[in-house]
């Protein structure tokens, strides 16, 4: 397993040949924190070539849990020590959709405000769905993180006929807002 700083990019498909499922998964340590355990959502987001969500539907998150192809979807019960995961079905992916970010924010809703700052762990990793095994898993994103109280985590794109996966790392202290208007999606 290949642990990935910011910034890092690998082929996924060219390096493995027949890869055609994979598990994108988040793991995170709230420590004392239970208000901020309970309020993190990770959503994915598939996006054109212009980097904007083709539409409100390819919004996929606990309200929404599959895109409209059925290509991207949440995993009802994350395994392997993730809080959250979504699978991808490359081969269904429609090819208007360049890139498929994955986004992690604290929900809205919390009563008292919560920031990732908080946070003393937080990965994405990279699983062929086939067997669960692990390919790659992002450095400790949370040590970087202050005041953001929402985060791009990583994004599987197309680079011609394959796909690799990217860690991100960028945060947003307008939450979910400012993701949301940065992808071109209506809340």
């Amino acid at each position: 397993m290949a642990v990935m700083s910011r910034g890092a990019n690998v082929p996924l498909t060219r390096e493995i040949p027949g890869l055609k499922h994979l598990v994108i998964g988040v793991a995170w340590n709230a420590g004392a924190e239970p208000v901020l355990q309970d309020n993190l959502v990770m959503a994915a987001i598939l996006c054109n070539e212009s980097n904007k969500a083709l539409s409100a539907e390819h919004f996929v998150f606990f309200n929404q849990l599959t895109s409209p192809d059925l290509s991207v979807s949440q995993i009802e019960k994350a395994l392997a020590g993730d809080q959250e995961q979504v699978e991808i079905d490359l081969p269904d992916v429609p090819p208007e959709v360049s890139r498929i970010a994955f986004v992690l924010y604290v929900n809205e809703g919390t009563a008292a405000r919560r920031t990732l700052g908080q946070l003393r762990q937080l990965s994405v990793a990279v699983r062929d769905a086939t067997d669960n095994r692990e390919l790659v898993r992002s450095e400790n994103l949370a040590p970087a993180l202050s005041a953001e109280t929402a985060l791009v985590l990583a994004e599987v794109y197309r680079n011609r006929s394959d796909w690799k996966f990217k860690v991100v790392g960028e945060g947003y202290a307008s939450g979910i807002a400012g993701i949301a208007s940065d992808y071109g999606l209506p809340l």
